[in-house]
């Protein structure tokens, strides 16, 4: 059976790390602790899981620090995780059948990352991320911000779902900074930190300059697709919010240059047309979306409720909008099916009952 070192970098993370360690402690056989200049009890309650703590000068690059704490790792596979992610009881069970399961020749085990629930707990946001690595030079971070190790050798996807669970917030410039000082110091984005960084503009709300940058991402010829095809996302944000709406449309369509429809950007696309009245027009993209299958090992960002619930509630007031109200109730007891306690099921229901 595989051995694993849980490496994690932290700093101020009191309110945290013991319900993440905690989570997963038991399961793993080393605990590496990579400390960035805490000033709170982070230090201290961490001693209390591992001697192995260590101090480290940041230096503006997440990489850097996750490759510290790679190197202090002696067992056979490298688990990252952050202070407030938390693997939940429901998978415990399954990261130990995966541990006694799991094949000599695996290099990369691929586990869900939940980052965003909706008001029952469901996951509403998640993709794959890079979780076991093999304890090996030949893995390591690359990117200052939004880190990644590029995918090689022999990959394997499992259902295990790491929940990201923040309990405040962070500091929401940091990031933004972080690009903005390698770009001072003369250094040139690759694409993938191109597209993070337009992505960071555009969360801080500076949308034309996000939509000049991510456009330079969209022309490049290098690049991830799934990452072109989120980049169509944001720029459709951006040029709503720039009162640029048929903009926003024609970047949605772009996305369709890239790649297959994704059912996200279908129901962006309904939406749309929805708000203008075209319901006819609104209805065939959100049909589009609802018969569009969920790749989830793309590795692309995915939000279910756009494979199902999103589009069978929005075709629900299509339907009612066109005077079809009949087939309207039929949708929305569809998207009840998926989410019996959303508030907009219900309302519908009693405004369908009240008729």
């Amino acid at each position: 059976m595989p051995t694993i070192s849980l490496c994690m970098i932290v700093k101020n993370e009191e309110l945290h790390i013991a319900r993440c360690l905690d989570s997963v402690a038991e399961l793993v056989e080393e605990i590496i602790i990579i400390d960035t200049g805490s000033t709170d009890r982070t230090v201290e309650i961490a001693s209390n899981y591992t001697s192995k703590v260590y101090s480290y000068q940041w230096k503006d690059d997440f990489s850097d620090a996750r490759n510290y704490s790679f190197s202090k790792a002696s067992m056979d596979y490298c688990m990252w995780m952050d202070a407030d992610d938390i693997l939940e009881e429901t998978e415990k069970d399954k990261f130990l059948q995966l541990k006694q399961s799991l094949l000599p020749d695996i290099d990369i085990v691929m586990m869900k990352y939940n980052t965003s629930f909706d008001e029952a707990g469901k996951p509403s946001f998640s993709y794959f991320r890079e979780r076991w690595i093999r304890n090996s030079t030949q893995y390591r971070w690359i990117g200052a911000v939004h880190e990644v190790i590029p995918p090689k050798g022999k990959i394997m996807y499992s259902d295990i779902a790491i929940c990201h669970k923040k309990l405040n917030a962070g500091d929401p410039d940091r990031n933004l900074k972080i690009y903005q000082k390698m770009l001072a110091d003369g250094k040139l984005l690759e694409p993938r930190q191109q597209y993070y960084y337009g992505r960071e503009l555009y969360y801080y709300k500076q949308y034309e300059e996000a939509v000049s940058v991510l456009e330079q991402f969209l022309l490049s010829e290098k690049g991830w697709i799934e990452n072109k095809i989120e980049a169509c996302s944001i720029c459709a944000s951006c040029y709503y919010q720039l009162n640029q709406e048929t903009s926003a449309l024609n970047a949605l369509l772009r996305s369709m240059s890239f790649d297959l429809p994704r059912a996200e950007l279908c129901c962006e696309i309904g939406k749309y047309f929805l708000e203008h009245g075209n319901y006819h027009n609104a209805v065939y993209w959100y049909e589009t979306a609802l018969n569009t299958p969920k790749n989830e090992y793309s590795g692309g960002f995915i939000i279910p409720d756009c494979y199902d619930y999103v589009p069978l509630l929005q075709l629900c007031v299509c339907y009612d909008k066109l005077g079809e109200r009949k087939k309207a109730k039929e949708y929305n007891e569809r998207a009840g099916a998926c989410k019996p306690y959303s508030q907009a099921y219900l309302y519908n229901k009693q405004y369908f009952e009240n008729l």
